[in-house]
C-alpha cells in the first residue's frame, strides 16, 4: 500500500470506531500528509520507515520553527497511525513506540472575572442591528456561560432540544457522546424569548417557500447554522461593546470561566468534568491550578504587606 492508502484507511477506522469529528479527521489528515510529503522527499515510505526516520522528521519540524504543540500533535498522529498499522498486521513492529514527544510547558487556560462576564452578557442584550439579532446574541451568551458548552456544540444545537421550556439540554459532544447540561433561570428565559422570535421569523420564511431549519441558530451558511467563525467575531464585538479587553475573550474563555467560577464556588471536580464532557478528570484538574494561581495573584495584589520589605 502507498502512503495515501495508509492515511485514508486509518481515517476511515477513526470515524468507524470513535466517531471522529470532521475537524479531527482534517487535523489528522494535515499532519499525516505533511509526514508523507517529507518521507517522499527522502525516498522512503510508511511501510519501510524506521525509528530514526521519524526522529529525523521531528528534528526537521523543529528546524522549521514549528511550535512545540504542533510537533507534539504531529508525533501523536504518527504514533496512532503506526499503532493502527501494527494492530492491523501491516507491520511486525511499531517504529514509533519508543519515541518521546517534546516537553510542553504547562500553560494555564485564560479565564475571565465574574464582572467581565457580566459586562459581556450586558453587551449581548444591546448589541445587534435588529431586535432579533440582540435576542439571538443574548441567548447565545447566556447558554454558553450557563453550560460551558464548546462553541461547535452551541452553534450546532438542534431546535428540537429547546422545545418545551427545558431545564436541561441534551448536548452532542466529541465522538458523538451525549451529555445533559442544566440551564440557569436567565438562560431558560433568554432561550424562550429567542425561540419565539426565531419561530416567528421562520414562519414568514416558510410562507415564502423556504424550508424550516433544524437548528436553534439558523443561518444561510453552508452548514445551515451560525458558524464558529461568525460567533468568534461576534464575541469580539461584544467584548469591545462591554469594555472587556478583546484579546482575553473567545468562546473558549467563556467555557473556562464557567468551570473556574463553579470550582471557586465549591463545585465538585467530577461534576465539572461531567458538565464539560471531559473524558478524563485529569483534563478538568487544570482548573484547580487556575484557581490556585488566581488566589496567589490576589494575595500579592491585595495583601497590605505584599509591597513592603520584610
Amino acid at each position: 500500500m502507498n502512503n495515501d492508502h495508509w492515511i485514508s484507511t486509518f481515517l476511515e477506522a477513526k470515524v468507524a470506531e470513535l466517531g471522529a469529528a470532521k475537524n479531527t479527521q482534517m487535523a489528522y489528515a494535515r499532519d499525516l500528509n505533511s509526514f508523507s510529503h517529507w518521507a517522499t522527499t527522502k525516498a522512503i515510505n510508511f511501510e519501510t520507515i524506521k525509528r530514526v526516520n521519524i526522529e529525523d522528521y521531528l528534528v526537521d519540524c523543529d528546524t522549521e520553527g514549528l511550535a512545540t504543540s504542533t510537533r507534539a500533535r504531529r508525533l501523536s498522529a504518527i504514533k496512532q497511525l503506526y499503532r493502527f498499522a501494527f494492530e492491523e498486521g501491516w507491520l511486525t513492529e511499531d517504529p514509533s513506540i519508543r519515541i518521546k514527544g517534546p516537553k510542553q510547558p504547562k500553560r494555564l487556560p485564560k479565564t475571565l472575572e465574574v464582572v467581565e462576564v457580566d459586562r459581556l452578557l450586558s453587551a449581548a442584550r444591546t448589541t445587534g442591528r435588529t431586535e432579533a439579532d440582540r435576542l439571538r446574541n443574548n441567548c447565545l451568551m447566556e447558554l454558553l456561560y450557563a453550560t460551558g458548552m464548546r462553541v461547535t456544540e452551541l452553534v450546532g444545537l438542534p431546535v428540537s432540544s429547546a422545545r418545551g421550556n427545558p431545564q436541561m439540554l441534551l448536548v452532542i459532544g466529541k465522538g458523538s457522546k451525549e451529555r445533559m447540561v442544566p440551564l440557569s433561570p436567565p438562560a431558560r428565559m433568554a432561550l424562550a424569548i429567542w425561540l419565539e422570535s426565531r419561530d416567528a421569523a421562520e414562519s414568514k420564511d416558510q410562507a415564502k417557500g423556504d424550508p424550516p431549519s433544524k437548528y436553534l441558530f439558523p443561518s444561510r451558511s453552508k452548514s445551515g447554522h451560525l458558524t464558529r467563525n461568525r460567533f468568534y467575531m461576534l464575541i469580539k464585538e461584544l467584548a469591545v461593546s462591554g469594555g472587556v479587553e478583546p484579546s482575553k475573550v473567545s468562546p473558549h474563555t467563556l467555557r473556562h470561566a464557567f468551570a473556574t467560577h463553579l470550582l471557586a464556588n465549591g463545585a465538585d471536580l467530577r461534576a465539572i468534568q461531567t458538565l464539560l464532557g471531559h473524558a478524563d478528570v485529569a483534563t478538568t484538574e487544570i482548573y484547580t491550578h487556575v484557581l490556585d494561581e488566581r488566589l496567589r495573584e490576589l494575595v500579592f495584589e491585595k495583601h497590605p504587606l505584599s509591597n513592603k520589605r520584610v
